[in-house]
């Protein structure tokens, strides 16, 4: 399956028979922090559901919702529902709702919620996501101008450099598919 996260926050906004719902789409690692900003900066809005999705390094995903006050089943679910949906991981969503004085029922807040997630999402940019990992790569001394055009090719990041005796052990990050693409490079070069 085809993941995508995002790297940047985005923002929309719904209105529903006066209603106001402001939806903010964050990158996991701010979204505790951003919440936190979220019920200082709107502390005088009724509601802040709260919905996300998280993929640890055993591919297990992680996924939770919250209605903060709301009828249970109503706001959080049906956000993380869209998340789901639109196959996100990594990410947040936070809805903040303004209470304009016409209840909407059980169907009118899962529609406004989901609606106000939507449009969110749809105001992202949204990235494939892969996963990346580290990996160290030896080459000898001879061979060590091939290697650096090589992960330059393969857009990995360089994260350290060990001179040794014998060559050079590179300490390299990226998304598992280029590493592998790295390795097999490396692997081909061992034979010439």
């Amino acid at each position: 399956m085809v993941l995508y996260t995002l790297e940047q926050e985005a923002f929309a906004e719904l209105e529903e028979k006066k209603s106001r719902f402001l939806a903010f789409l964050v990158p996991i690692d701010h979204f505790q922090k951003r919440l936190d900003a979220l019920r200082i900066d709107h502390r005088k809005a009724n509601h802040h559901v709260t919905a996300f999705r998280l993929i640890h390094d055993d591919d297990q995903i992680e996924e939770g919702a919250k209605d903060d006050g709301e009828p249970a089943g109503t706001s959080g679910m049906p956000m993380l529902k869209v998340l789901i949906g639109r196959n996100l991981i990594n990410i947040g969503v936070i809805v903040v709702r303004y209470f304009g004085g016409t209840k909407l029922g059980a169907g009118g807040l899962a529609r406004a919620y989901s609606g106000a997630a939507s449009k969110a999402i749809d105001a992202a940019e949204l990235v494939l996501w892969q996963r990346v990992l580290e990996k160290t790569v030896s080459c000898r001394f001879d061979q060590m101008s091939e290697l650096e055009r090589q992960i330059a090719l393969l857009d990995l990041k360089v994260c350290d450099r060990l001179y040794t005796e014998s060559g050079v052990d590179i300490k390299v990050s990226g998304p598992v598919d280029q590493l592998q693409s790295l390795q097999d490079f490396m692997a081909d070069r061992e034979h010439l």
